[in-house]
Order: C-alpha cells, then structure tokens, then sequence
C-alpha cells in the first residue's frame, strides 16, 4: 500500500488530497491499482502530523532508523548508506493480544477506586511478596469480567492473549499458577470492608439508592467430590446436578444490579432459613430505613 497525492486547483489555489491505494497483481504478468480509502484534503496542521518521522528498528544494526512518511521528505541516502525497505509479503503477525477491553476493565477498575482500596488492605503482604498483590487482584476481575474463566485458564492462555501485562506493568510472573489461587484466600478477609467500599462508590458514581432491594439465592454445583470442601453438600440443585455436592450462594442487589453483599452457603441449606440472617446482616451494615425487600415465595414459606 501507499499514499497517493492529486493536486486540483479551486479558485486558483492547489490544493492536495489524498488517498490509500494498493497494487494487487491481475494475471501473471500485469497488476491493478485499487483505492483503499480516501483521505480528502490535508490541511497544513494536519501535513505537519503526517509528516512527522516515524521510528523503524532495525534489527541488523540494533538500533533505531527513522523513516518520513512521504517518500518526498526522505533524504537521498549516500551510495554507501543502506536504506530500509518493508516487504509486506514477509511481514508477519505475532502474539496477537485484545486491548481494548482490557483497557476498559482496568478503567472500571481506577474509577471504582479499587486501586487504592486494595493497596491499602494488601499494603503489610506486598512487603513480603516479589509481586503486588495489587497487580494480581486486577488481573482475576479483569478477566473474569470480559472472559469467564477459572485461574487456570487465566495462567494458561489469558495472560498471554491480552494486553494486561502491559496495562499492569507486570510480566508473566503476575500469572502464576499459584500466585492466583492464594490471591482470592488473603483478599477473604476484606470481603465487608469491600461492600462498604461498593456501597459508596455507587452512591458517589450513580446516586444508587437502597430504598429497594432484590434477594434471591441459587446454586453451583461442584466438579468432583469436593472433600476439602467444607460447604460442599447434597441438596436441591437448581442446575439439575443432583449427583454432585453444590454449595449455596445468597445474594442482594439493587433494581439497577449493582451488588450489596452475598454470603457462600452450605449446599444443603433451605431457602426459607436464610432470609432472617440477611436482613440483619444488611441492616448493621447500612442501617435501618423504611427498606422494601422483593423475593420469590420460597425464600419465605
């Protein structure tokens, strides 16, 4: 590909416009032009942009070359000089990694002030670790935000297919295998100080209000038998897996779904027994007030 300039006259001034164009090879022996897109006309501010040099690295010499984007910019190189050409049949695209939703999710997570939030917390278990804990944290949530997946998956390949590393200024070691499972156990502990947390973000963030809230329960059930797994028990599954131990999880959200707390479970635990549990847990937290809770006829009878 290359750019193509035409120059007009209107009303007895030149004016130069722009164009991307491609060779592409028509038979054996003949090639034909074709017009990728159209630019239109460069103004000066604009020419000035693109004509700034661009840098190349040049891997035989080790070091960096710079190259105009106009070939009439470029100076004549001596006959000693060596020039770089780019043979677009020989490039080549390697490690592919997706950005932009990283990107975003490393966004939600700075305006939710997660950042400093688990800093703070993780801040006397960075000292004796070669990796922050704070670097890892956002690595799980990111990918688990825009690709569900276990810690395995995320060591494995979705590191390596993203651009979080560059995002976290971390390298591989951020993805360790183990590094992510001990991760969820010592962030546990902040688990209420981090609903709190939530709470008045979407206050800040959205004017959230609590006046109303929606609690409802469901179930996971659990691949294996799940013997260190204290909470693991048989019960009613709501995935239909009655021959796999499950465990319970209780959740309150707002109409709008923002999160206000949940709470892991026994697998064997009935509906009706939590709900007296959770409207005290959810009135010391945020106090009492004149509260509408919407559930289904189970979590009651």
């Amino acid at each position: 590909m290359f750019l193509r300039a035409q120059v007009r006259k209107k009303d007895g001034k030149p004016h130069r416009y722009f164009s991307v164009v491609e060779n592409r090879r028509v038979g054996q022996n003949k090639t034909a032009q074709r017009t990728v897109l159209y630019l239109g006309e460069i103004n000066d501010s604009q020419e000035v942009i693109w004509r700034r040099t661009l840098p190349v690295f040049d891997e035989s010499q080790q070091q960096y070359r710079t190259v105009s984007l106009f070939p009439q910019d470029r100076e004549i190189p001596a006959e000693s000089s060596t020039s770089i050409q780019v043979k677009l049949s020989e490039m080549e695209l390697r490690r592919p990694r997706a950005f932009g939703n990283g990107w975003l999710g490393c966004e939600l997570w700075r305006q939710l002030r997660l950042e400093e939030f688990w800093e703070e917390k993780l801040a006397e278990k960075v000292k004796r670790e070669t990796i922050s804990w704070a670097k890892v944290l956002p690595l799980l949530v990111v990918n688990r935000l825009i690709d569900p997946g276990s810690e395995f998956r995320v060591h494995r390949q979705g590191f390596d297919q993203s651009a979080m590393g560059e995002l976290l200024e971390a390298d591989l070691a951020v993805a360790e295998k183990d590094r992510l499972y001990r991760c969820l156990d010592r962030i546990v502990e902040h688990k209420p100080a981090l609903f709190q947390h939530l709470h008045e973000r979407w206050q800040d963030l959205f004017q959230a209000q609590f006046d109303v809230l929606l609690y409802d329960l469901t179930s996971t059930y659990i691949e294996g038998e799940g013997e260190e797994i204290a909470k693991a028990k048989y019960g009613y599954s709501r995935d239909q897996r009655f021959d796999s131990k499950q465990v319970v999880i209780a959740l309150v959200i707002t109409p709008e779904g923002f999160p206000l707390a949940y709470e892991v479970m026994d697998g064997n635990t009935s509906d009706r027994t939590t709900l007296r549990s959770f409207l005290d847990k959810i009135e010391f937290s945020y106090g009492r007030a004149r509260r509408v809770w919407v559930m289904d006829r189970e979590a009651v009878c």
